[in-house]
Order: structure tokens, then C-alpha cells, then sequence
């Protein structure tokens, strides 16, 4: 527990001048005669009495003279009354700062109060505190406070020991303030559990003078020890603290004289050498428990909390705990952050303070100090407070966002409807724009309408920073997009119903009939022209689905004349004509199409205007094959895929021209890195291999069938048409060829 300080007010100013001197006693001793001042106006004695406590235990803790001043001035006056303005006029902004952050975190009580998760709490509380010595005058406030209800009734006390053991015990640790800690942790023991506390006591004090006789014998063995290999030391019996007891005899299932730490000792020497000197010297005389050694030098806690532990087994057989550490790292342990802030002429003597404290904002572990994790180093992701903030709710809910939200963020995370409907914002009761970015422990309230849903502009910068607010607006709109399609396709299936005289006909079967489960899917399928007034027709007059056709044989025709150089069985003297849909080359399979007035058109047997042909169609399919084509040329396109450089095309051209091929056309198509040459050329060797050899070539050959009319990459539709190529039944036509003149293609006799 804390040293008492001196309770006299005038013994008080004198510390303080003793501890800063003169010159930086000055603030603190005006903000004390502010703070006199202020609670005599009022009538209030006991706040004054209360804020001089507090400033002691400050003062105690090695708190520089902002951090008193702040803790007398905001301990004194409320903060509806306290003038910011003037305060930063008369003692300057740090102090004026310091104050602000105070009156921020005075919102965690509330909220804890309330029932609030203490771990979202604890992260706020560090959030909200830019400067951490705000969360050390909190803390200094909590201790005063559970000192003032050792008298209050059991309710009271259970219910602020809880909350000190749920938010504010975990939080000295992780400052490192031992002082604070351990006096926290025992008050609100005594508070929560108090039969167990007297147990815990009564067994401490039943063989309190047994073990300080003990540890009496040891302090004298060791001292010697030491000073015979010269090292100074000073030797001291560790305080025992009640909740760390209960807490190991409870986490660990063993009995109290099972516990290392009953019997213990602190010894501390000048440097870090002389520490592993000591740590020779005792595992010399006693010998070492197994598993029972931290060198929390060379790896410190999460808290900068530095000294080797060892256990051993002491005289007359007895476990003993043995702490080894320097002055420093003492004064680090029982002050913690605090041991930082000392002022000497006027500066600070720790000029690495910023580094001292960087490890604040990488604290994670929360909940294992509430589950006894005894406070072991984790690994800390950097950026925990940089990257979140934590806003409140009007119910004083603690919502956590990233950093630069915006109120619409605010909303989505507390509901997505709410985030939809949102159409202002009000920040600490102050109306504000909607790309207002948030700070910590603001209190957020948003204007709503009744109905409505999320705006276009939110997907524009400065509207949004959480992925799921922008994730919630992009659904929306997906999901707005998706009913236009389901009313289009409702409008447009009613339509051929109509046209079919079948509107009464069920929905759900021709959705089903169209393969789809529900039919607001088949809806947004036919809106969206997914699904075609034909199939429509199909499910409603219970025809069979178009299915593939069956593969047509190509069946070797018997050699007669031809003067194309293309046989068709039973057929001599007739005019034979290569499409130019797919245009075949020897060896392609093909197939011959009769015509109504040129003839029979020779296809690859593969072609979609030959597959895609309605059953009362192909009667006029005849097999064909190649018959003597001797050094006829034949017109085909070949695609070269390659990776896109400069004089790629040059390249390519001059390969061609090597094998004598004669180019008729190019086309070619930049798609990212890759380059898609297309040539109509004539040669009797058309499938590309030729082409290879040019760096960079991905891919040769002759085009797809479907692709040969130079349509790009994607597979056309089929639609009720004439054949551009003389079939008379399902052609292949692009969107683009449909908005077309309609014109058919040339077709090239062969020769």
C-alpha cells in the first residue's frame, strides 16, 4: 500500500516545492489555491479533501507538476464550470490539454456504471487518452475513491470492486504502476470477496513472526555473500499482497505454504552486471527450483517491467523468492509511467520519453490480466489506437470503428437499416455533415428517415472508411439493381403470355421449367435477357428443351469430278460453294448444305449454323469430303496470341512472309499485355505452326468456327433468322450484328 503523505495542507506545499523546486512548484501550487478557492465558494470541503489526496498519491508516484495540477484543478471543479480558456491562459495549453482529456475519460465511469463491456472500456479509456498521464490521474482517483468506502454499505463496495477489478486494476499493470496496482487489486479483494480476504489475511498473519525471522536469517547470509565479491547491494523483504495470493492459490490449486512468493526477498545493485553477479551468488548458496526462473532483463513484460526472478530452496529446506534488479528498474516497477515524467531546469531528464511510452499503444492482452495471466509479455500488433477509434451511442453504447469514419460508418456498425436510412448526424449534440471524420468518445446520434435507402455519393470519396459500411451500400445497391430485373422480367413475361394466350398459366412452372428454383431469379434472368421469349414459349406449350443435336457423320463421298475440289455423295457437276462462316480448309471435316438457289454450301462439319439447325432443316445435309484440291489456295484465318511488345506485328508479318503465305487481311486487339493478331490469309498451309517461332507467341491457330466472322472473344447468340450463309434456320449473329444492315456476307465460289 502507498506511503501516507503528509495530510497538512502546508506540509503539502512544502513537498511539492521539495520535489520540483521553486521555479516548476509554481503550477501546481497555483492550481492548488484555484482549487481551494473554488471548492470554499461552493461549500465543499470534502471535494478539496479529496483532490489534495490525489494530488498526494500523484506527487508519491513521481508525477511532474502538470500532472498535480491537473489532478487539483479537474478534482475540484466540475467540468461544467471549469474555464478552458482562462485555464490555458493562466497555466498554459499542456495543462489546459490535460484537463480537456480528463474530462473525456470522466465519461468510462459513467458508462461502467452502466454495465458496459470493461474490455471495450479499458481500450477506449487508452483510445481517448492522448496523453497517458490522464489515464494516471484516473488511476490516482479510483485509489482515493475505494479508500473513502471502507465504510459505505456492502452493496457500494461490491459493486465499485468489481469494476475496479474488471477496468482499472488491469489498467495500472499494464502502466506499470505497481503502487497503484497492488493497493487496487487488495481493496477490491476485500471489497468483492470478503471472507476470502480475511482467510488469506489470517493465514498471513498467523505466521507473520516465524517468516519475518526467517527472512531475517536470509537477508544477513546473503548481505555477506555479496560483499564478498563486492557487490553493494540493498536487501529488503518484498510486501506481501492478498489478491496475488488468493489469486495463485486459486489459478494454481495450491496451498499456501505451497506459494514461492510467502517467503521473499528484493535485492538491488547498482548495474546489470552486478544483477547476474547476485543471481551467481544466490543460486551458490540455495539451490535453484526447476522451472522457476524469468530473466526479465534481457526480455521485459509488455509494461517495461525489468528484474530476474529466481525461486530456490532456502535455509532449513524453505522455498524462497528471489527479485534482483537495479535502482532504475525499481523505480520503474513502482512508478511506472510515471517514473518518466521528471523535470529538472525546466526540461525533461528522460529525453526518450515518446520511445519510454511507445509500448502504450501496442497493448492487446486485456483479457488475460482479468484471467490471471500475470501480466507475460504477448505479442503486440502496432497501431491498435492509431488504426480505431471509440464513439459512443446515445445510450452510451461503446461502438469501435477505424480511424476516420464517418457517421454513416456509425451507422452501419450499429445497424444496417439505420445505415440505409441514415440522412444526418449529430456529434455531442451538435448537427455536423455526413463526411465528418469522428474522434474518440464523441457521443454519435443519427437523423434517420422512416424509409429510404443508401445514396450513390456514399461510394464517392469521404463518405465511407469501414469496408463493411461500403461493403452494406454495395449490397444495396446490388439488391435495387436485382428487383428493377425481377419488375422487367415480370412486365416482359406477362407480355408473352399475352402474346401466347396462356396468362393464366402458373409462373413458378415456367420457372421451374427454365431451370430455376425461385422465381424472382427467372424474373431477373428475363429481365436481364437471359432467357429468351422462345424458352418462354417452350416451358409454356410443354415442348421438349432444345437439346444438342446428334453429331452429324461426315461420310467419305466415292471420287467423281468436282471441279471445286469438294465431293458430295451422289451429286456430280454441281456448284459447290465454300462458306465463308467458317470457312474450311483441306483437311477440315465438312458437311454440305443444299441451298434454295446456288448450290450446295460447304461448311466445317463443326460449324454452328450447321449444329444449331432445327430438325426439319437438316434433310438437306449432305456428306461431303475433299477431293483432289491439288495447289488450290483456300482463304482461312489464323489468331496469334502473344504477349504485347513493340514490333510485334513486324515480326509476325515477316514470319508469314517467309512461308510464302499470302495475307489478305489484319485485324488485331490489345487486351491488357496481350495482343490478339487475326490474318484472312490464302495458302494451302493454314493452321499457324509457322508463325511459332516469333518471341513472345503464346498461342497459333485457326480460329474457332463460331469466332471466324471476326466477333471477338465471346461465343455469339443463335436467333430466329435467315442464314447469312444460306441455312435458312438459326444463324450465328452478334448484338453488335444485329443492329446491323442486315446484309449478307460475301461468299467466294470455289475455284
Amino acid at each position: 500500500m502507498i506511503t501516507e503523505q503528509p495530510t497538512d495542507l502546508a506540509q503539502l506545499e512544502s513537498g511539492l516545492a521539495a520535489a520540483f523546486g521553486a521555479a516548476l512548484a509554481d503550477a501546481p501550487l497555483r492550481a492548488l489555491q484555484l482549487a481551494r478557492g473554488a471548492c470554499q465558494a461552493a461549500g465543499r470541503d470534502d471535494r478539496f479533501a479529496r483532490a489534495v489526496s490525489i494530488a498526494r498519491l500523484l506527487l508519491a508516484q513521481g508525477a511532474d507538476p502538470d500532472t498535480v495540477a491537473a489532478a487539483l484543478v479537474s478534482s475540484a471543479i466540475p467540468e461544467a464550470e471549469l474555464d478552458l480558456d482562462g485555464i490555458r491562459a493562466a497555466f498554459g495549453e499542456d495543462l489546459a490539454a490535460l484537463l480537456k482529456g480528463l474530462a473525456r475519460a470522466g465519461r468510462i465511469e459513467t458508462l461502467s456504471a452502466a454495465g458496459s463491456d470493461p474490455e471495450q472500456l479499458r481500450k477506449m479509456l487508452l483510445a481517448i487518452a492522448e496523453d497517458v498521464r490522464v489515464v494516471l490521474i484516473k488511476l490516482a482517483e479510483r485509489v482515493v475513491q475505494l479508500r473513502s468506502l471502507t465504510r459505505a454499505e456492502d452493496g457500494a463496495r461490491r459493486a465499485a470492486g468489481e469494476e475496479t477489478l474488471a477496468l482499472f486494476a488491469p489498467l495500472a499493470n499494464r502502466l506499470g504502476v505497481a503502487g497503484f496496482k497492488w493497493e487496487l487489486e487488495d481493496l477490491s479483494f476485500r471489497f468483492t470477496e470478503p471472507e476470502l480476504y480475511r482467510s488469506v489475511a489470517a493465514l498471513l498473519d498467523e505466521k507473520r513472526n516465524d517468516r519475518e525471522a526467517y527472512i531475517g536469517r536470509v537477508l544477513e547470509t546473503l548481505h555477506g555473500a555479496l560483499a564478498e565479491i563486492g557487490v553493494e547491494a540493498t536487501i529488503q523483504g518484498r510486501p506481501k499482497h492478498l489478491y496475488s495470493i488468493f489469486r495463485k492459490m486459486h489459478g494454481k490449486n495450491l496451498a499456501f505454504e505451497q506459494l514461492f512468493d510467502i517467503r521473499a526477498v528484493r535485492v538491488i545493485v547498482r548495474d546489470v552486471r552486478e544483477c547476474y553477479a547476485a543471481l551467481g551468488v544466490v543460486h551458490d548458496l540455495w539451490t535453484p527450483v526447476a522451472g522457476e526462473f524469468d530473466d526479465y532483463i534481457a526480455s521485459p513484460k509488455a509494461n517495461d517491467y525489468r528484474s530476474l526472478h529466481t525461486a530456490v530452496i532456502g535455509p532449513e529446506g524453505r522455498t524462497l523468492e528471489v527479485q534482483i534488479r537495479t535502482e532504475e528498474m525499481h523505480r520503474q516497477s513502482e512508478h511506472g509511467v510515471a517514473a518518466h515524467w521528471r523535470y529538472k531546469e525546466g526540461r525533461r531528464a528522460d529525453q526518450k520519453f515518446d520511445a519510454k511510452i511507445a509500448w502504450l499503444r501496442q497493448v492487446l492482452a486485456w483479457k488475460a490480466d482479468v484471467l490471471g495471466d500475470g501480466g507475460g509479455a504477448r505479442g503486440a500488433t502496432g497501431g491498435l489506437f492509431e488504426d480505431a477509434i471509440y464513439v459512443l451511442t446515445p445510450q452510451g453504447r461503446v461502438v469501435d470503428l477505424p480511424a476516420g469514419s464517418t457517421p454513416i460508418d456509425f451507422a452501419y456498425s450499429v445497424h444496417t437499416d439505420l445505415g440505409h436510412r441514415c440522412r444526418g448526424a449529430r456529434v455531442d449534440g451538435q448537427l455536423v455533415p455526413l463526411t465528418t471524420r469522428l474522434a474518440n468518445a464523441q457521443r454519435v446520434e443519427i437523423v434517420s428517415a422512416k424509409q429510404g435507402g443508401s445514396s450513390r455519393d456514399w461510394l464517392s470519396g469521404g463518405y465511407l472508411a469501414s469496408p463493411r459500411a461500403l461493403a452494406k451500400v454495395r449490397q444495396w445497391f446490388r439488391h435495387e439493381e436485382f428487383e428493377v430485373d425481377v419488375a422487367g422480367g415480370r412486365a416482359a413475361l406477362e407480355k408473352e403470355l399475352t402474346k401466347l394466350g396462356a396468362t393464366s398459366f402458373a409462373h413458378d412452372r415456367i420457372a421451374t421449367a427454365c431451370g430455376f428454383a425461385r422465381t424472382d431469379e427467372f424474373f431477373a434472368a428475363l429481365g436481364r435477357g437471359e432467357v429468351t421469349a422462345r424458352q418462354v414459349e417452350i416451358a409454356v406449350r410443354g415442348e421438349a428443351p432444345s437439346a444438342p443435336p446428334p453429331p452429324i457423320t461426315v461420310m467419305p463421298a466415292p471420287a467423281s469430278r468436282a471441279s471445286s475440289g469438294v465431293l458430295v455423295l451422289g451429286v456430280n457437276n454441281i456448284a459447290t460453294l465454300i462458306a465463308k462462316c467458317c470457312k474450311p480448309v483441306p483437311p477440315d471435316p465438312i458437311i454440305g448444305f443444299i441451298t434454295r438457289a446456288r448450290g450446295v454450301m460447304v461448311h466445317r462439319a463443326d460449324c454452328p449454323n450447321v449444329t444449331g439447325l432445327e430438325e426439319g432443316q437438316r434433310e438437306r445435309l449432305l456428306p461431303a469430303d475433299w477431293g483432289k484440291t491439288g495447289d488450290a489456295p483456300f482463304s482461312a484465318d489464323i489468331e496469334v496470341v502473344s504477349l504485347d511488345r513493340q514490333g510485334l506485328l513486324r515480326d509476325i508479318s515477316e514470319a508469314v512472309a517467309r512461308e510464302r503465305i499470302n495475307v489478305t487481311a489484319v485485324n488485331t486487339l490489345s487486351r491488357g499485355a496481350h495482343a490478339y493478331i487475326s490474318r484472312g490469309g490464302s495458302s494451302a498451309a493454314t493452321d499457324g505452326r509457322r508463325v511459332r517461332p516469333v518471341p513472345g507467341t503464346i498461342r497459333t491457330g485457326r480460329r474457332p468456327a463460331w469466332r471466324a466472322e471476326g466477333r471477338g472473344g465471346r461465343r455469339p447468340r443463335l436467333r430466329r433468322t435467315r442464314s447469312a450463309s444460306g441455312c435458312g434456320a438459326r444463324a450465328a449473329t452478334s448484338r453488335r450484328s444485329r443492329q446491323g444492315s442486315g446484309r449478307r456476307p460475301r461468299e467466294r465460289r470455289g475455284s
